[in-house]
This record gives C-alpha cells, structure tokens and sequence, in this order.
C-alpha cells in the first residue's frame, strides 16, 4: 500500500505542476480534467501525510525512549506521545484502504432519476409522488437543482410516471443507491375502511450523460410529434409539441411532453434516452465485473426490492444493509443522509474486501 501511495504523491505532484502550465491553463479541456483528478487524489494526499506524520512522531518518541530519560513527568509525556501514535496509525491504514479505492467515474454525474408506480393501483401512484417529493426535498437540502423532464400525472394527484433531472456536486454519487423497487405499507387516502395495504413504487438512477459519453447515429432514430395531454384533459395543446423518440436498435422509448416548445421536448428526450443507453452499456459492464467477483450493495437492478416504508410502525427498512430507522416522517420530508451515508459504507466495505481476496 505505501508503494502504491508513493506513486499517487508523485502524480499529484505531477498534476500540481501542470496545472500551473500556462498552456494547460489555456486548453480548457485538459485544464478541468486536471481540476478534477487533483480534486480526487487531494483527500489521499493529506491523509497520506497525515500518516507519515503520526509514523514519524511515534519513531522520534521510540527513538527517545531507547535513550535514558532521567526527567520522569517529560518521560511519560514522550510514552504518551508513543502510544497514542501508535494507536493512530492502524486507524489511518483503514481510512487510506478506503480512499484508494478506485472511484466510480460516474460519481461526480448529474442524474436522472425515473420515478413509476407499481402494483397497487392509484395507491402506487400516489407513493410515488411521495418518493418525487422526498428526492426533490433532499436535492433542495443539498442545494442541487431539481427539473422534470417527463411527467404522467393521475387523476388524484398520483405519478404514473416521472422523469427529473438532479444537477449538483456527486449527485451521482449520493444516490445511485436508491435504484429498485420501493414498497409502502400505510393507510391509503383512498381507503375509507382504515385498511394498510402494501403497495410498490419503482425508481432508476441514472448518470446523466454528455453527448462525448455516448455516440448516437440519427439514422437509429424515430421522432414522432404529438399532441401533449394531462390527466383529465387538462393542459391539453392544440399544437403537436410532444416528442416520441424511438431508438432503433435498443428498441428504448423516450416521451417527453413537459414543455410547450417542440424544441425544448425534443432536447430532453435526448437528454433521457442518452442516459438510458449509457446506463445500458455501464450495466452490461458491471454485470461482467459482478460475475467475476460480488463487491457491491445491491446490482442496481430495478426488480429488486430495496426498501420498505411502514407508516404504522414509523419505520423505513433497507433490505441490503438490514438497516431501519425510526424517522419515516423526517425520511420522506428528505433526511436521507443517514441511509446513504450507510449505503455507501456497506458498498466501500465489500469493495474492500473484494480487494483483499
């Protein structure tokens, strides 16, 4: 581990250097990828000398204590110095353990998250209009920003189905764990018998990606326009701004009816559809890796059921980690840094471990 980290300080070193190269600077491409990796191996850096120094200060107190120290009080002071030294170190081990471990690329994505009620009738769409609240509130406490793309509403307020967009700093990052099928126990606003009923929403995460990330051929492509309608007839346009894109080969389909403006229907959907098959190609990738070795949380599969939201009980239960918590109403108002901040401890540990075999 500490060759390897010899050969991180020294590309760091390297990065800090171009970095200050005025034609670097002037290159904006190369610049900002040179940003971005000296941004990914500073925490490495600092807690790499972090444990340089804490390796040092334990040999210069050992280094003392070979030697006679007739001063008592000075004495325990140095074995103090010693001990705690030595204590640290295994913990900055694991803490650099952790860090070298390779980085999703996807992580510092914007995404695109597609929200769809499941089994349950008009009940699964109304969860899942809670889910879009409860990913919007927690988008709105990280200050990221939120916009919809494609929206089926119902007729009672529900979400059929929902595309949005989330643009912030490791968006991806945070939530690429919430891919899968959400399930909710609660009394429905429907139900007048005070029944709970048990229904299920599903939600895909997914990287946005730029246009340099995945290669499109127009001739793959099928757009078709049409009139955009709401639940209940309302909003209806009398202009045919609705887009339909079909892309050939994958068969993939990508509506979006949110804008009045044809142009601006038809950038979104590409936006969605680019994401799809960018999410299509790092799947088939990843279920390579996974074949070869499990180290991850979940597989990202939206057939897979994630969590469980019990009103009656007050209790969100994440099924991967066997983590619950007692907040359900905080949850939903968007306090989901506790579950992440697990989700992503339980992943980094098998990825650990993965390594270690």
């Amino acid at each position: 581990m500490i060759e390897k980290l010899a050969q991180v300080e020294i590309r760091y070193n390297e990065v800090s250097e171009k970095l200050m190269q005025p034609d670097i600077v002037s290159d904006q491409k190369q610049y900002r990828g040179l940003m971005k990796e000296h941004k990914n191996l500073t925490p490495i850096i600092e807690k790499y000398k972090e444990y340089k120094a804490a390796e040092s200060a334990m040999n210069e107190a050992k280094a003392m204590l070979d030697e006679k120290i007739d001063d008592k009080d000075f004495k325990e002071m140095v074995e103090q110095e010693y001990l705690d030294n030595k204590a640290r170190l295994p913990e900055i081990t694991e803490e650099l353990k952790i860090l070298l471990i390779p980085k999703d690329p996807d992580d510092d994505k914007n995404v695109i998250m597609e929200i769809r009620g499941g089994a349950g009738g008009e009940e699964s769409a109304l969860f899942a209009h809670s889910l879009y609240r409860m990913y919007s509130m927690y988008a709105e406490s990280k200050r990221w920003k939120t916009e919809v793309l494609s929206l089926n509403e119902t007729e009672l307020g529900g979400i059929k189905e929902i595309s949005f967009s989330i643009s912030g700093e490791n968006a991806y990052g945070r939530l690429k764990f919430e891919s899968g099928v959400h399930r909710v126990q609660r009394v429905p606003e429907t139900e007048s018998q005070g029944r709970v009923h048990t229904s299920t929403a599903t939600v895909a995460v997914l990287p946005e990606a730029e246009e340099v990330d995945v290669s499109i051929n127009p001739a793959d492509l099928q757009i078709d326009t049409y009139r955009a309608g709401g639940a209940g007839g309302q909003h209806v346009n009398k202009t045919e701004s609705a887009i339909r894109i079909t892309h050939l080969p994958t068969g993939l389909v990508v509506e979006c009816q949110d804008e009045r403006s044809q142009h601006k229907n038809k950038d979104k959907a590409m936006k969605v559809l680019r994401s799809r098959l960018y999410e299509r190609e790092a799947a088939e990738r990843n279920a390579k890796i996974a074949s070869e070795r499990k180290s991850q949380v979940g597989t990202g599969d939206r057939s897979e059921r994630i969590r469980t939201y019990n009103f009656p009980q007050g209790r969100v239960s994440d099924h991967r980690i066997g983590l619950t918590l007692y907040k359900i109403e905080s949850f939903m108002d968007g306090d989901l840094d506790e579950m992440i901040d697990a989700l992503i401890t339980a992943d980094q540990s098998e990825k650990l471990k993965g390594s270690e075999e």
